[in-house]
């Protein structure tokens, strides 16, 4: 039986924090990942690792506050895990993960490691988000 969707690879990881400065710190300088982007509107810094990437959301701008207390024994600092897959064609993957009672949204445009692109996001059975991510979106024909 030939899987519904083929995995490239991990696209990128969201950890939340309380202190994005510090865990900014720790990867970059630590770890050598360096920082690609900020959105300070969302609280979001996303850090290069090779190809993928480490976002971090901070717990006080608007997508921390979306996943409730900061980290800590009783909450979450996950907020998703992305892969990249080999074909995204998003009604197959909706009927494909129908078939085993998930729901797909609609796709959405999001950045991800690879620049701009669609994606989808579903839970897993405990609930856990998981991110479905296409290609990236082609260049705009004036290269910018």
């Amino acid at each position: 039986m030939t899987a519904p969707l083929a995995i490239l690879g991990l696209d990128h990881v969201v950890l939340r924090t309380a202190r994005p400065e510090r865990m900014v710190a720790f990867y970059r300088d630590a770890l050598g990942c360096a920082v690609e982007r900020r959105v300070a509107e969302l609280g979001l810094i996303q850090l290069r690792a090779g190809a993928s990437l480490i976002d971090l959301v901070d717990t006080a701008g608007e997508l921390g506050r979306a996943g409730g207390a900061p980290p800590g024994r009783e909450a979450r600092n996950m907020d998703h895990f992305c892969v990249r897959v080999a074909r995204f064609d998003p009604p197959a993957i909706a009927a494909a993960l129908a078939a085993f009672g998930i729901d797909a949204p609609p796709p959405a445009r999001r950045y991800g490691a690879e620049g701009f692109g669609l994606s989808i996001y579903i839970e897993d059975p405990d609930g856990n988000v998981v991110e479905l991510r296409g290609p990236p979106e082609a260049p705009p024909a004036d290269g910018r």
